[in-house]
């Protein structure tokens, strides 16, 4: 078995809290226009697309806890060190800390893109992302503590805007979500794939399982976290579908921004812009907790401090961000990113249940051999 990792009583959180970080992790950058993407594949049926991520969620979900409830206190970098040996091991999580690094910048990037293109088309990217790095920064140094508290104020304090998507549905027609089932099953799987840089975020379970209190506690409130996240992405799905027209919907990049900027009040007429400045407040955990799980897999590969690792990863943050400028070149990172996110997220932890099940077995056998000799 590997080594427990040490922790001291202030660096843990209750069960609970899970619900908010789950869920947290999961709304991002990518509701903003992840309709055009999945409907480019499913059509009307993209709710059911939406649908099935959301279930395929809850069965990885399922595997994650059962490989980390074989290690009890230990996280996905020290289980992987315990099966695969040192190198591989090493080698495994260098990639998760990549894999994590590259996801923040996707949602930083994003986010960049979405502000310059709706309110500031004229702000400097550099001042954008110094800006955003320097709050996550600020908030990351607080310790674990800090960040779960923000994923906590960030789900309950952006509960007023899922609301909002009453007022497009004034205009919907639901006969747009009909027929069901006209396209054939691959494609439907294929929106459902499409769907994986959008719903990730869940995974930051693999690391932050150790600083959980009440370890038997976990199920319920991780999974009532992504029953949120996939009622919230199914709603947004189906009233994008009756909105808009087949031909709109798919040259429409952010299509739930596009669903708010309609919506006025005789004290705000641009909502969009409210709307916008406020999913800062949405993606602040997803890019706390992102930069929390490579950092605590960076201090484990390298010999370097977390807050030396937090300022150099910063820097090099700053600097791809002032190179990937375009819309082609974002939306390309977006593709292999989520093809990659996939992979990863979806298809390895279902991997490393049995495998981690068969390395238990075979140094409890072990054991058990060598105090009978």
């Amino acid at each position: 078995m590997a080594k427990p990792i040490q922790l001291s009583p202030k660096d843990m959180i209750n069960a609970y809290l899970l619900f908010f970080v789950v869920h947290g992790a999961q709304v991002g950058v990518g509701i903003q226009g992840f309709q055009r993407i999945i409907y480019q594949d499913a059509r009307q049926d993209a709710w059911i697309s939406v649908l099935l991520a959301g279930i395929a969620t809850h069965i990885v979900t399922f595997c994650m806890i059962k490989t980390l409830e074989i290690y009890g206190s230990d996280d996905l970098y020290g289980i992987q060190i315990d099966i695969f040996g040192k190198w591989i091991g090493n080698f495994l999580n260098a990639i998760y800390v990549i894999y994590c690094s590259i996801a923040f910048f996707s949602v930083l990037r994003n986010y960049i893109e979405v502000i310059q293109a709706w309110i500031f088309p004229s702000i400097q990217t550099w001042f954008l992302s110094a800006t955003l790095l320097i709050i996550i920064i600020y908030a990351f140094t607080g310790g674990l503590r800090v960040i779960v508290g923000v994923s906590f104020f960030s789900v309950v304090l952006s509960l007023w805007i899922f609301p909002m998507l009453a007022f497009p549905m004034k205009f919907a027609t639901a006969e747009s979500l009909f027929p069901i089932l006209e396209n054939d099953i691959r494609s439907i799987l294929k929106g459902a794939q499409s769907m994986t840089f959008t719903i990730i975020g869940f995974e930051i379970l693999n690391v932050i399982y150790p600083f959980v209190k009440d370890k038997k506690k976990i199920r319920k409130p991780v999974h009532l976290g992504l029953l949120a996240t996939t009622i919230i992405y199914l709603a947004v799905m189906m009233v994008s579908i009756a909105y808009y027209s087949e031909g709109k919907l798919l040259k429409t990049i952010w299509a739930t921004l596009t669903l708010f900027s309609f919506i006025s009040f005789p004290f705000m007429e641009r909502f969009e812009f409210v709307a916008v400045c406020f999913w800062m407040l949405i993606i602040l955990p997803n890019l706390c907790l992102y930069l929390w799980a490579a950092s605590r897999g960076a201090i484990r590969l390298f010999p370097i401090s977390e807050k030396m690792f937090v300022w150099l990863f910063s820097c090099i943050v700053l600097i791809a961000t002032l190179l990937i400028q375009t819309r082609t070149q974002i939306n390309t990172i977006n593709t292999i990113f989520g093809q990659i996110a996939f992979y990863v997220i979806f298809v390895y932890p279902i991997l490393l249940w049995p495998i981690a099940r068969l390395k238990k077995n075979f140094t409890s056998k072990k054991v058990k051999e060598n105090e009978e000799t």
